[in-house]
């Protein structure tokens, strides 16, 4: 089961029962304030107890006269430039849904991270293992992948079909192999229009981990996102793991806030932190 991907008047939403919310992912302009009464309707129709919606930020003071605040902010998400700052805002139905019970974790795993701010650079995989870019002949062995680290993702990348067909779009995956096994992958989802990426679907079999590999995939991407153009980057990490957050922070990423009980990941309805950064 996942959500669906759908055109809400002129705009981008996702939408389920998985998540339990409406995520509004792109706004279109001429859509303005006349979405916000279609969203309320749409989350009272089907029970969602969350409304989440990443919109540029001369959008913010009429969401908040809606009954939404704000969660984090992207610097720079739209086209790279100084006024193209994107904030995440919220509105819960359930006012049970805004306080997340693991608050003492995350504020540990946050705290864990700041103290490791970089950058710095990480280590390559270290042999026999080999790191490389995804293809389309690849999506078997990723959804397997995936399958193994993830019970539940906001995303079908449990379906090969839905991973190879990404390809065919503005989404990078790149591996480490450890002969012809996949043990770790990562991708980067990118806005051509607007010079963003998404830092995403990190993944890492159990016995393979503590090499960090996250970490070197994230470089390698890094790279990859530069050379195609793209200004910002940025990722929703689980807020209460802190591999990923320390992986970022260690990144020279910087946390601009958090997503109170968002996404359904590994089984749960987990807190999302925010972390973004500025590439070259």
């Amino acid at each position: 089961m996942v959500d669906a991907a759908e055109t809400l008047l002129n705009s981008s939403i996702q939408h389920g029962k998985l998540n339990n919310r409406i995520f509004l992912l792109k706004l279109a302009p001429v859509d303005g304030p006349a979405i916000l009464p279609r969203l309320d309707r749409l989350a009272k129709e089907r029970g969602y107890t969350k409304i989440v919606a990443k919109i540029p930020s001369g959008m913010e003071a009429a969401f908040i006269r809606h009954g939404y605040s704000r969660e984090a902010t992207i610097p720079g998400f739209f086209n790279a430039v100084e006024s193209g700052d994107a904030v995440l805002m919220a509105k819960f139905t359930d006012p049970t849904r805004g306080i997340d019970p693991d608050r003492e974790r995350l504020d540990a795993v946050l705290a864990a991270a700041l103290k490791q701010q970089g950058p710095e650079k990480p280590p390559a995989p270290p042999a026999p293992y080999h790191c490389r870019v995804a293809v389309k002949t690849d999506a078997v062995r990723m959804a397997k992948l995936y399958a193994e680290v993830f019970p539940t993702y906001p995303f079908p990348v449990h379906n090969p079909d839905y991973l190879a067909e990404t390809m065919n779009g503005h989404s990078l995956y790149v591996g480490i192999w450890k002969g012809e096994t996949l043990v770790s992958m990562a991708s980067a989802d990118m806005d051509v229009e607007e010079k963003n990426a998404e830092m995403t679907d990190f993944a890492t079999l159990p016995n393979h981990r503590g090499r960090r590999f996250a970490g070197f995939l994230l470089k390698t991407m890094e790279t990859a996102m530069a050379a195609e153009g793209v200004k910002t980057c940025y990722t929703i990490a689980r807020a209460r793991s802190f591999g990923m957050n320390i992986t970022f922070s260690r990144a020279g990423y910087t946390y601009s806030g958090v997503l109170i009980n968002n996404t359904n990941i590994s089984g749960r309805i987990e807190s999302m932190n925010i972390w973004h950064k500025r590439i070259r």
